[in-house]
């Protein structure tokens, strides 16, 4: 299963972390940015190519200590058909060192629709009488508002090819809770509920570990609900977002894990990838800044789980 591979990579470099690669253009530092601007010009096709550099040099720094990344589909899509293909082209170089790769792409729609964005992100699409793999990504994150007709053409896909899916649940923006804490007449939550379906939408498919190919976006900033998630959902993997710049800390997150350090992952993008500017240090030692950054946010967490 998908959770399956992506937990046994988190155990073996006792790292439960991802790093979101949401790149903006001012990110990367200038030295790159001139090599392709001066070839390119100011186009979307020179700022796509400095993006993919910047991608690849901090994928070679952290490969080894951290198991996955995150891109965010957006910071690819606003640079047009290039930024897609460097979406593309940075999933491919994510696996081929051995990364687990979630697309935040944050989806959802109902019958073919649906089905359509699966197969482009997760699947295969038919072309002829062969099978092509558009972006091939590990996992997609999704909103499940529609309900299960939004989240059945995923399932179907996910269980064909070894993926999986993260549906937004209690999420770390200020104003989640505008609907996600409003209460049912059940009694219940919206979020409540939410995670609710994700353990059901997941029952059939129950991995080693004890965790299904559906999990739920908890934000780190809301670590007692984080904890109680938890507990409310035993077979549902969490992606936590929220983590140093929106304000989560690293003692709040240890409510998110089971007893054997397991069951999620905690994102970090811009603390990462803007690590050379936070510290200062020479623009051309990004990468080593970001891998410097990995390792302090891999410490800071660990040291309050047992993995």
């Amino acid at each position: 299963m998908s959770f399956d591979r992506l937990i046994e990579r988190i155990i073996e470099l006792k790292n439960p972390t991802v790093v979101g690669l949401d790149p903006k253009l001012e990110y990367v530092p200038e030295y790159i940015q001139r090599r392709y601007l001066d070839d390119d010009g100011w186009t979307m096709k020179a700022a796509a190519k400095a993006i993919f550099a910047f991608n690849q040099a901090i994928i070679d720094e952290i490969h080894d200590i951290v198991p996955a990344i995150k891109p965010q589909a957006a910071y690819y899509e606003m640079y047009g058909h290039y930024g897609i293909k460097t979406l593309e082209r940075t999933i491919k170089y994510a696996h081929l060192n051995g990364m687990f790769v979630i697309t935040d792409g944050k989806r959802n729609d109902i019958g073919a629709t649906m089905e359509a964005y699966t197969k482009a992100h997760l699947g295969t699409v038919d072309i002829g009488e062969s099978k092509v793999e558009p972006f091939g990504a590990d996992a997609l994150t999704v909103n499940g508002y529609l309900g299960t007709d939004g989240i059945s053409p995923l399932l179907n896909v996910c269980r064909d090819t070894d993926k999986g899916i993260y549906v937004l649940v209690k999420t770390s923006n200020p104003s989640s809770g505008e609907l996600q804490d409003m209460k049912l007449a059940d009694g219940r939550t919206v979020y409540e509920a939410m995670g609710d379906m994700c353990e059901k939408w997941g029952s059939d498919a129950i991995g080693k570990y004890g965790y299904s190919d559906v999990g739920a976006v908890v934000g780190a900033t809301y670590p007692e609900m984080l904890t109680e998630l938890r507990q409310r959902l035993p077979h549902t993997m969490f992606l936590v977002p929220g983590y140093g710049a929106q304000g989560g800390g690293a003692e709040g997150l240890k409510g998110g894990f089971d007893k054997n350090g397991l069951g999620a992952i905690v994102n970090s993008s811009r603390a990462v990838m803007c690590a050379y500017k936070k510290e200062g240090c020479d623009e051309r030692d990004f990468a080593k800044a970001a891998r410097r950054e990995a390792i302090r946010m891999r410490d800071d967490i660990t040291q309050h789980i047992s993995l």
